[in-house]
């Protein structure tokens, strides 16, 4: 198994850019709306639901699932209601940045109790269940690997989303927002995969052949 299989693997498991990209659009949309109306938080926040409400439809008419659409758009809307209510343009990133603190600790604590949260995913996605976890080479991969997107996407989201956020820097975290997602996805991914390739031993069959270990 290549660096460049496993990369490619990961990246067809994963998500591709897509979704990514899609997600970026109603941020970048308020950050917009707030600027162009004065820093009316309210025609921010209508704008960002718009355009949420926008690509939740061309999700759909691209065969995208409804529960996914709808947990997007639900989002981006408690986002607007969280910068309405307390009046702060900024707090339009605060559901992003909780959401990054939340998923940092999962991935964490996942690792900690031997059940990696990318070997979870991709498990499910291969559709091996738990087969890896009896493969210890595998649980070893997926765990040091595990690592890489605690503290290479969600940790580095969290400080800089919490630095921007906290000083108040409404377009900052909107550039931000953008370029903290394909770009540093994509660098997660490869980053994994080379992590998961050089933790396996070289006559390791690769991610969708586990092997067995009673």
């Amino acid at each position: 198994m290549t660096d460049q299989a496993t990369g490619t693997s990961l990246r067809e498991l994963l998500g591709g850019r897509r979704g990514a990209v899609d997600a970026t659009i109603p941020p970048a949309v308020f950050v917009l709306g707030w600027l162009a109306s004065g820093r009316s938080i309210a025609w921010g926040a209508l704008a960002a639901v718009v355009a949420g409400a926008l690509v939740g439809l061309l999700r759909l008419l691209r065969g995208g699932r409804v529960t996914a659409v709808l947990a997007s758009v639900a989002a981006v809307s408690a986002a607007a209601l969280v910068a309405l209510y307390t009046g702060r343009a900024q707090d339009f990133f605060l559901v992003q940045l909780l959401s990054n603190v939340a998923s940092a600790l999962a991935w964490a604590v996942s690792i900690l109790i031997r059940w990696p949260l990318l070997g979870v995913v991709v498990g499910v996605l291969l559709g091996q269940k738990t087969r890896w976890r009896r493969d210890p080479d595998l649980l070893r991969a997926y765990g040091l690997a595990s690592w890489v997107w605690v503290f290479g996407q969600y940790t580095l989201r969290v400080i800089v989303f919490g630095l921007l956020w906290w000083s108040g820097w409404v377009v900052a975290l909107g550039v931000a927002r953008v370029a903290l997602s394909w770009p540093l996805v994509a660098a997660t991914v490869a980053a994994s995969a080379v992590v998961l390739r050089r933790s396996l031993p070289a006559d390791h069959p690769g991610l969708r052949h586990p092997r067995m270990r009673s």
